[in-house]
């Protein structure tokens, strides 16, 4: 209490001429509006700056929180989306038939926790298992394309075999025709695949657009993969088409599983078909 009492009286003088002053300015605000506009400009430069530095921080540390509703979002649009049969409105957005349609795919999100890409048979894993509704041979695809198929199922987990593997064949086809082939892959480089049985009757140019071709019950068709980066015309017939991938596949993040609902149905009767 005393050293309070020893400041104010060693420094009275300076804290009088503090206090004026600040009466001074407060008075001259308050009664000149030049200056209060002044003032109130300042202050909210000030402020602003503050909140948009804070917000900034915030959204840094949000993002991963953001990004992971941004893929759940595509998932739920992609729902809606395959849902066929049903008319809207323009002009008050409103169902008319919301009892006639059927959905053939359906999408599910999950983060890849694991990524190989540097061997020769590659897989990912990825955080969601059979307590998901996950069973094996379900595609697995994000918003530049193809990853790959799902291999085994635990409970919470699920390895895919990538597209960067010897085993993985691919239904595909020509985004500009109807001409089809099989996506490999020959293991030299983890952003090329290879086209194969494409027939020499095709016409093919560098930068044409290769997607899902639709044939499997596995992908939908349709799903970008990769454009033609080059190939070999020989014996009148295609040697090699390598297709420069539109995912890189050394950054897999949250990805999508692909559920065919009609799957079952499919391989029934493709397999009461070939044992006829």
């Amino acid at each position: 209490m005393q050293q309070i009492i020893y400041f104010f009286r060693k420094f009275r003088n300076f804290l009088l001429f503090l206090l004026l002053e600040i009466l001074a300015i407060t008075f001259t605000i308050q009664y000149h509006s030049y200056h209060t506009s002044k003032f109130v400009n300042s202050a909210n430069l000030l402020t602003g700056g503050f909140y948009t530095k804070i917000n900034s921080i915030n959204e840094f540390f949000l993002l991963k929180t953001e990004n992971k509703l941004l893929i759940e979002e595509n998932v739920r649009l992609k729902n809606l989306l395959d849902k066929k049969e049903i008319n809207y409105s323009l002009e008050n957005y409103q169902v008319i038939d919301s009892t006639k349609y059927f959905q053939k795919y359906e999408y599910l999100s999950a983060k890849v926790i694991n990524n190989n890409f540097t061997k020769r048979n590659n897989t990912l894993t990825i955080n969601k298992g059979t307590n998901q509704g996950l069973t094996s041979d379900l595609g697995v695809i994000n918003s530049n394309g193809i990853i790959g198929v799902i291999k085994n199922v635990s409970s919470n987990y699920s390895t895919v075999l990538s597209i960067l593997n010897s085993s993985s064949k691919i239904n595909v086809r020509l985004k500009n025709s109807n001409h089809f082939g099989t996506l490999t892959w020959n293991g030299k480089t983890h952003t090329t695949t290879q086209l194969m049985d494409i027939p020499r009757q095709a016409l093919i140019k560098i930068g044409d657009t290769i997607i899902t071709g639709g044939k499997s019950a596995i992908f939908p068709e349709g799903i970008n993969i990769g454009v033609i980066k080059d190939f070999n015309f020989e014996n009148n017939q295609y040697q090699q088409i390598n297709v420069l991938l539109f995912n890189d596949m050394s950054s897999i993040g949250y990805v999508q599983i692909v559920k065919n609902l009609q799957k079952n149905e499919q391989n029934q009767l493709e397999q009461n078909t070939t044992n006829e």
